[in-house]
């Protein structure tokens, strides 16, 4: 049984875009391929059903680049994780995504998979999308009517559901603002032993302190912490205005403890165990962001 009967490789986003409109349009199922490494093994296995055209955007050069314009980086939603991972510029101002992607898959994986498609994936615990979630990102849709800039956490509505409609709609590119001095990133992530490929926890942190060891900004994403991916803004506003200090840490803590809405999920952990780990991974990775912060000063 073929899973497609169509597929087409467009060479421009104009093209792309009325590919899109004209099968979305003719009511023909239809679905956006680049590293296709989630999309082709749930169309295999029956976890997605069969389209009748797959529109490949590996030729769309807008949504291969990666540019630092003015005080933004941008990533093209088509750029495969191992060239996000290599970049020296993402290294050099989004520690915290690099370190998404590396445990995204295995290296063939990364060699292939893209940051659009994990985001578009939209699940609650996205490597790729909890890091950019952290660092202030945003995306561009674009459609036919033209393209929007949307922010990470305006672009879900529940676990598989993007606020935006893949039918007929493309994320071309991510943008988020360069590090500016005295600010640093990190992301980590609590795994099965076994080496299974899914978070039970994982968390991105973005901070900006000034010379006295004050935290200026604070971002912080989580997940899953909820049917979308969290930004934890009560637990930013009690890092915000401090040192990271015990005391800190505590607030910052019971006011996470409060946002998230963690469950038992039977290919993950137990909700008690997911609480237990949240206290070590919300210091680990605040620790390992200030202390980036303080050796590049």
């Amino acid at each position: 049984m073929s899973l497609w009967q169509q597929y087409l490789r467009p060479q421009s986003l104009a093209d792309a875009l009325d590919a899109l409109s004209a099968l979305g349009d003719s009511g023909g199922a239809v679905a956006v391929v680049a590293g296709g490494t989630d999309l082709l093994l749930d169309l295999d296995q029956g976890r997605h059903s069969a389209v009748q055209t797959l529109v490949d955007v590996t030729g769309v050069a807008e949504m291969l680049e990666i540019r630092h314009v003015d005080d933004f980086i941008h990533i093209g939603a088509a750029v495969p994780l191992r060239e996000v991972i290599d970049h020296a510029r993402v290294r050099a101002h989004a520690t915290a995504l690099v370190e998404a992607c590396e445990l995204i898959g295995g290296p063939q994986v990364r060699n292939v998979a893209t940051l659009g498609g994990n985001v578009a994936h939209a699940l609650p615990a996205g490597d790729g999308t909890i890091a950019l979630l952290a660092l202030g990102a945003e995306a561009e849709v674009a459609s036919e009517k033209g393209a929007i800039w949307i922010r990470m956490e305006d672009l879900f509505v529940s676990p598989g559901e993007p606020r935006f409609d893949r039918a007929h709609e493309l994320v071309v590119r991510f943008r988020f603002p360069a590090l500016r001095d005295h600010e640093a990133s990190a992301f980590r992530r609590i795994m099965r032993p076994q080496g299974v490929a899914i978070a039970i926890l994982n968390m991105a942190a973005r901070l900006h302190v000034d010379g006295a060891g004050i935290i200026q900004e604070a971002r912080l994403a989580v997940g899953p912490a909820g049917p979308r991916p969290l930004r934890a803004r009560a637990a930013e506003q009690a890092i915000k205005g401090n040192k990271l200090d015990e005391a800190t840490f505590s607030r910052a803590l019971d006011a996470l403890s409060g946002e998230v809405s963690l469950r038992t999920s039977p290919h993950r952990a137990t909700v008690e165990y997911r609480s237990h780990l949240l206290k070590s991974l919300l210091k680990q990775t605040l620790e390992v962001a200030m202390s980036r912060v303080e050796h590049a000063v």
